[in-house]
């Protein structure tokens, strides 16, 4: 089974805010997220997966998805490839 890290965006006013999280199905967490479903702080947005990366253990995958958390540089450098190609 394979474990994803992805980053989804959403605009709020002017900003566009992200979030991390790691899950084994990509298109049921992202339903989850825009249905109010998922974290708590993603509710009531409406959020576009702009990157993921497979992994091949759970573990493997958190790990990552913490680092991507905390790396707030390489977060706005992914946005901005996004926004701006």
């Amino acid at each position: 089974m394979k474990f994803y890290v992805y980053l989804l965006i959403s605009k709020n006013n002017d900003n566009i805010i992200s979030y991390v999280g790691y899950t084994n199905n990509l298109e049921n967490r992202l339903s989850k997220h825009n249905s109010s479903k998922g974290a708590k702080f993603t509710r009531g947005r409406k959020w576009v997966m702009i990157y993921k990366k497979a992994y091949k253990t759970k573990s493997e995958a958190i790990k990552e998805e913490h680092k991507l958390k905390k790396n707030y540089l390489l977060r706005k450098k992914i946005k901005n490839k996004f926004l701006y190609e």
